[in-house]
């Protein structure tokens, strides 16, 4: 069967004018793949000059788990040297450009202000406006639709390298589009061009692409823990399991002293759209509450339209807090600044505010998308 869509990098041969008699640079990781599910890498080693590539989170194998350091190194497949935007710098420095012409940008994101993949491709768009180099976006489909943008604004105290830039959690636009949106909002300076996709519409869920889904991130094994990913990694910021060391990290929330009947019943009695909660035991092989039975829920998708991952983010950590009683409490700041994850993940401290309502931060998530909604639809590439 022939494949709906082709990404960008499925259509490198049509701007070869871009790429040849160039020094390629290119920041990638196991989803930039062509259609044949072929590296993008290999590709341009094969028939460009590529002379570097630039290792974001997780490494250009995806073989890191989340927040581990990436060393610079050799790739052994094409023999290009490797350097790290992930450990000790999160941009590169003029050195590590200096043998380039022109910087590549080929990942599959997940449609979430909280991936750090899209700060790493900010931060290259920047040291690429610093030198001269311009900067080609291979674009590919947002997993969760270009539409229904939801979230929340990100507060100055609250930027962090999960969320550097003001605009929603689910900004609904694909990496090309947000690229576009970051080079004149947040001027990088750099000579910009997107490669666009042939045959996607922004109603598209992941499904109706017809393209293979390759985990863009080792806890990212499914489009619809990228839907949920955009409510359920508020669980980070708790001591409550988000999933990761299961089979469904992102899908099923707990911890060991709750109640997965009691938690699921009051998640129903919520009313929150598109999905529906199952009462689940599990136990996570690592991460929090490792090798410990854990009792929660596991979030099902009834309708990917109707689905509200950010407000329904909010009603399961603001359940789970009432349902944990003492057990409960935000993981505590990571540096002497104060920066609970809780408060970089939503852009705002509110979720600690004491007796804060559901319906409080509803209502902001509604006035903030609002705000975004005024200028969302200058950025975009499809209809």
């Amino acid at each position: 069967m022939e494949k709906r869509v082709l990404c960008g990098a499925d259509r490198i041969e049509e701007y070869d004018f871009l790429f040849q008699g160039k020094r390629l640079g290119l920041i990638t990781n196991p989803t930039g793949l062509r259609r044949d599910l072929s590296a993008t890498a290999d590709y341009l080693a094969g028939g460009y000059s590529l002379r570097a590539m630039y290792a974001p989170e997780h490494g250009i194998r995806g073989d890191r788990q989340d927040g581990q350091d990436i060393e610079s190194y050799t790739d052994e497949k094409t023999g290009v040297e490797v350097y790290s935007i992930y450990g000790e710098r999160r941009s590169p420095s003029k050195e590590m450009l200096e043998d380039i012409d022109l910087m590549v940008y080929d990942i599959q994101d997940v449609g979430s202000r909280y991936y750090t993949y899209l700060y790493s491709m900010a931060n290259c768009m920047k040291a690429c406006g610093r030198q001269g180099i311009p900067f080609v976006v291979l674009d590919r489909p947002n997993p969760i639709s270009g539409l229904n943008p939801e979230g929340t604004h990100m507060e100055d105290p609250c930027r962090s390298f999960i969320g550097m830039y003001d605009f929603p959690q689910r900004y609904a636009l694909t990496c090309g589009e947000l690229a576009r949106l970051i080079n004149e909002r947040f001027d990088t300076g750099v000579s910009l061009t997107v490669i666009p996709m042939k045959g996607w519409s922004r109603e598209m869920t992941w499904a109706q692409t017809g393209l293979t889904w390759v985990s863009p991130s080792p806890n990212m094994p499914t489009p619809e823990a990228a839907l949920l990913y955009n409510g359920t990694c508020m669980f980070e910021g708790t001591t409550l399991s988000e999933g990761r060391g299961t089979t469904h990290p992102f899908e099923m929330i707990g911890a060991p002293w709750l109640d997965a009947g009691a938690f699921a019943r009051a998640l129903e009695e919520r009313q929150c759209p598109g999905v529906r909660f199952r009462p689940v035991s599990f136990i996570p092989m690592f991460h929090k509450h490792g090798g410990k039975l854990c009792h929660g829920v596991q979030v099902h998708i009834t309708d990917w339209s109707k689905a509200r991952p950010v407000e329904l983010g909010v009603n399961m950590v603001l359940a789970a807090k009432e349902q944990s009683g003492g057990e409960f409490s935000f993981t505590p700041p990571r540096h002497e600044a104060g920066d609970y994850t809780i408060d970089l993940l939503l852009g705002s401290s509110i979720m600690r505010r004491e007796g804060v309502s559901a319906e409080e931060i509803g209502r902001k998530i509604q006035k903030d998308t609002e705000d975004y909604m005024e200028y969302w639809k200058d950025y975009w590439i499809y209809s």
